[in-house]
């Protein structure tokens, strides 16, 4: 088969010249006809040749552009939960940097942040996103804790005396001091972990009340923390809860009655509160409660007791301690 371009002789059957690498013509695979390379169709009967090899050949020296398929984020579904949502905001940072070198802002604002990131970790939350001049933080998820409630609020009030302290040493350079707003509440989200990137997972709550949350800060006065109803009940006896009334809220078809936290109160434990309100009676424990009141005599008496309690949890062995 000879080459149209450079006349050399090929052997049957090859489909590229052996001396320059010109597509040979193609034969019919109907009629065996011999057809030019760049003919799409048999001359003697019509029949379609397909691609032409030249174009072939054009295509395999070109680069191969592929769309790789991304895998869809995981854990979408998420999972139920009651977790205690906290936003942490500075009050007008942008004012604050509006004439600073970013480097300067990033020098102020950084510290007041890490302050915030570390009063959460103390107390087993998690920071689920920094949004530049504040925080959103987690209480009872991924870690599940009991009294996470109570946990949020310690950390808002560590949180402002931390900035407390932290301002005053920007009041002595010469700065204007930082002051931060906090929101707190509390109830049932869908929690879900998202893989945004390479190695990077989020994990988020989806529901009002953490939405709730971010409204109450955007409430607040400076260096405040503003809790719902929701929270009040849970935070009663704990700290000390100032009631500022009823208000509209965007996005709350009702108004919310807010209250702020001021300090703490003098309850520590649950059983102290359990206690003010008044304990429920025990029921078919009165011969442990017998024997745990004669080792109370008997030490008393100067015969050191040990009395040990083991039980299924949850059928009422601390209250056997209050």
């Amino acid at each position: 088969m000879r080459c149209s371009k450079c006349g050399t002789d090929n052997r049957e059957g090859r489909k590229f010249c052996a001396e320059c690498g010109e597509a040979l013509p193609p034969k019919c695979p109907r009629c065996g006809a011999s057809n030019e390379s760049r003919e799409k169709f048999c001359g003697e009967c019509g029949a379609a040749l397909g691609t032409s090899q030249s174009a072939a050949a054009r295509k395999s020296n070109e680069p191969q552009i592929r769309i790789a398929e991304t895998s869809p984020p995981e854990n979408l579904e998420g999972e139920r939960k009651t977790v205690t949502a906290l936003f942490a905001d500075i009050k007008g940072s942008m004012e604050l940097i509006e004439d600073l070198d970013p480097e300067e802002a990033r020098a102020i604002v950084d510290p007041a942040l890490k302050l915030m990131m570390q009063a959460v970790q103390s107390y087993g939350g998690h920071v689920a996103q920094s949004t530049g001049d504040g925080i959103f933080a987690l209480f009872g998820a991924p870690v599940a804790h009991e009294a996470h409630p109570q946990r949020a609020l310690y950390a808002a009030l560590r949180m402002q005396e931390e900035l407390r302290h932290y301002s005053d040493q920007l009041r002595r350079q010469g700065r204007a001091p930082l002051s931060i707003r906090v929101g707190v509440n509390t109830g049932e989200v869908v929690v879900r972990t998202i893989t945004t990137g390479e190695g990077h997972t989020e994990y988020l709550p989806i529901g009002h009340s953490t939405s709730l949350a971010s409204r109450l800060q955007a409430l607040g006065a400076p260096g405040s923390i503003m809790v719902s109803d929701a929270m009040c009940k849970m935070a009663e006896g704990y700290f000390v809860l100032k009631a500022l009334g009823p208000a509209r809220v965007k996005g709350v078809s009702e108004p919310v009655n807010v209250y702020e936290v001021t300090g703490l109160g003098p309850l520590r434990t649950r059983f102290q509160r359990s206690a003010t309100r008044g304990y429920t009676k025990f029921v078919g424990r009165q011969r442990e409660i017998d024997a745990m009141k004669q080792a109370a005599e008997l030490a008393k008496a100067g015969r050191g007791q040990v009395v040990g309690v083991v039980a299924e949890p949850g059928v009422g062995k601390s209250r056997l301690f209050p």
